[in-house]
């Protein structure tokens, strides 16, 4: 199958410092994929060199076409969002649809008028007259009723409480993500998206450092609470990371056997949050 995202080499310098360092990675289409990292770590330059907003070394495919020369055509089958809680306090619900309805030829206005018509939104309210709830379902009404190929989402519920978070990512999951469409999403809460995520990727210091499906990740990566006699065969087979809890030792292990991993203690397979801090710390590449 054809890759609907294909980098090759991939490289972004600001003068003297690198922001991706020679990154490679494909994305098949009906994926939802994290793209996970801490500040700095090059997120925000990847999305911007997918979506042709800045030049960039190496090769680079999306939906076919090249960012940096096609963009416009690109465009028309993307659709980006950096933030779902802000929007400027004077717009009308009625302007948001009349705004995207005239710059996205591919936004249905009759499908996010119904999907607002299920909620309290009117269309001559103001977002300052909105809740946080409101603010979400009106971002929602709008990134729903275009059909595109390719959804990105930078950080998109930054300030928003728990309750909002939960609502947009189900809302997006249930309403909108289909096998036509792939999904990519940077967030700080990675535990709020593991149950939507067909694939994760991790990047530090501008670098890829894991590339693998959900599938994937269960079957690499266990955890075990180790018993005080077998620390030391534990030991040997050299755990990614290591901490402490209720004064026992939790080891993480790559591509060592399950079974092999059973006789040490308890096992289970990591949440992304405890993952991404072991691969953070550095302990391995």
């Amino acid at each position: 199958m054809t890759p609907i995202i294909s980098a090759k080499g991939v490289s972004k310098r600001y003068g003297n410092q690198v922001a991706v360092d020679n990154i490679s990675f494909d994305i098949p289409s009906g994926r939802i994929v994290g793209l996970i990292g801490p500040n700095g770590s090059g997120k925000t330059t990847t999305l911007k060199a997918l979506l042709g907003l800045i030049p960039f070394d190496g090769a680079l495919s999306v939906l076919g076409l090249d960012p940096r020369t096609q963009r416009d055509e690109l465009m028309k089958q993307v659709c980006f969002i950096a933030d779902v809680a802000i929007l400027p306090s004077w717009l009308r619900v009625s302007d948001a649809i009349d705004f995207v309805a005239g710059i996205h030829p591919q936004f249905n206005r009759a499908k996010a008028e119904s999907y607002i018509a299920h909620t309290k939104l009117q269309p001559s309210m103001k977002v300052k007259a909105m809740s946080k709830g409101m603010v979400v379902q009106l971002h929602l009404a709008l990134v729903m009723a275009i059909d595109v190929k390719l959804l990105v989402l930078d950080e998109p519920t930054l300030g928003l409480d728990i309750l909002y978070r939960k609502q947009f990512y189900q809302n997006l999951l249930e309403d909108y993500f289909d096998e036509q469409k792939t999904i990519i999403i940077t967030t700080h809460q990675v535990e709020e998206v593991e149950h939507i995520l067909s694939d994760l990727m991790f990047i530090r210091d501008g670098k890829i450092i894991l590339s693998a499906t959900m599938d994937e990740v269960s079957q690499r990566y266990v955890e075990v609470m180790i018993e005080p006699e077998r620390l030391s065969a534990a030991k040997e087979l050299g755990p990614i990371d290591q901490r402490t809890v209720f004064g026992k030792s939790v080891m993480l292990f790559d591509g060592v056997a399950h079974e092999q991993l059973a006789a040490l203690g308890e096992t289970r397979i990591p949440n992304i949050a405890d993952l991404f801090v072991a691969t953070m710390k550095g302990s391995y590449a």
